[in-house]
């Protein structure tokens, strides 16, 4: 994904406009048939879908394991509630490091690699932790998963915030993803946003000019594997529980559906776009029919067929479609003076 030149704003129309919608869903989702736990999912995996997409559409680097980082998060925060102190921010803070750890370890192993063993690298490390979380019944229950998993209060030492209700948590998840969406987008317009952009169109020449490549890319897994284990964890507060199916290679792929169907390769805002479509999806038509993913297959198989560039590059395209048709007569009046000459 190459980067608009110039200084990017801080709290750009885009940022302001998901952060309203989310905040206004109690206010209008039942009216329209929809439930407030949906918009509280949709959030969830909309930070997730921002941090994998830090990896793919920012570095140009595919991962068909990251489930496994989501999991970890969600297991390491069940975990660390039960067997070590059950306080909000230590568990949170705990599930990040934990999943972040595990991130950096197996980017030390995939780092010096790209293409397709990159990716295959991913896939085996990925189905190494779901099997893991199957099998170590003592840890993390097996198939029957991690069960009371509780939703902590939130101490801010001079007020506490009760976080057993839907709408409570959906508040606090709000305010952790504002703060994620805003730091990732200061992150990818950054110097550091910059290279690992230049990574994404040509790692050679990146290499050539001096960047340490294999520093950047070992980062970029790892600050996304740290994103991944953020989501999970607040998924598993929301759940209650955590299960080995969020690891598994097909839950891989949904992130990737979501970055790839909502445009993540072309904008920032795509991942966004992907997440509230797929569980928009998931649901509408699950209501409709069992089949509902082989639905979605066939819309993701025409997008990628027809409109490779997702929701997100259709809006640029249609946007970019006036200045064009302005642009033009000027070309014509161009070319026909330069025939005269």
């Amino acid at each position: 994904m190459q980067l608009p030149a110039g200084r990017a704003a801080l709290f750009p129309a885009p940022m302001l406009m998901v952060l309203v919608l989310l905040l206004s869903t109690p206010l209008w989702v039942t009216r329209v048939g929809l439930y407030q736990y949906l918009a509280l999912e949709i959030m969830i995996w909309m930070m997730f879908a921002l941090g994998y997409n830090l990896l793919l559409g920012f570095t140009g680097l595919p991962s068909f394991g990251h489930g496994a980082y989501f999991g970890i998060g969600a297991y390491a925060f069940g975990l660390l509630q039960q067997k070590l102190w059950a306080n909000l921010w230590f568990d949170l803070i705990g599930a990040v490091l934990v999943a972040a750890l595990f991130g950096a370890l197996v980017a030390l192993f995939i780092s010096h690699r790209r293409g397709i063993y990159y990716a295959l690298l991913t896939i085996a490390f990925g189905q190494v932790a779901w099997f893991v979380a199957n099998k170590a019944h003592s840890i993390t229950g097996g198939e029957d998963g991690l069960l009371n998993i509780r939703r902590l209060p939130a101490d801010f030492g001079f007020i506490v915030f009760d976080l057993k209700s839907n709408d409570a948590l959906f508040y606090f998840c709000l305010v952790v993803f504002a703060l994620v969406l805003v730091a990732l987008w200061r992150l990818v317009h950054s110097p550091f946003g910059r290279v690992l952009s230049a990574i994404q169109q040509n790692e050679t020449r990146a290499s050539f000019v001096g960047y340490d490549v294999w520093l950047y890319k070992w980062l970029s897994f790892t600050l996304s594997t740290a994103l991944a284990g953020l989501a999970g964890a607040l998924f598993a507060m929301t759940q209650q529980s955590a299960y080995p199916n969020v690891m598994s290679l097909h839950n891989s792929g949904f992130v990737v559906m979501m970055v790839l169907i909502g445009g993540g390769l072309v904008s920032f805002w795509g991942p966004l776009i992907g997440a509230a479509f797929f569980i928009l999806a998931r649901d509408l038509l699950g209501a409709y029919t069992e089949t509902w993913l082989l639905w979605y297959g066939l819309v993701f198989m025409a997008m990628v067929l027809f409109q490779p560039d997702g929701i997100a590059g259709a809006w640029q395209a249609w946007r970019r479609k006036p200045a064009r048709a302005a642009l033009r007569p000027l070309d014509a009046a161009v070319a026909v003076e330069g025939g005269a000459k």
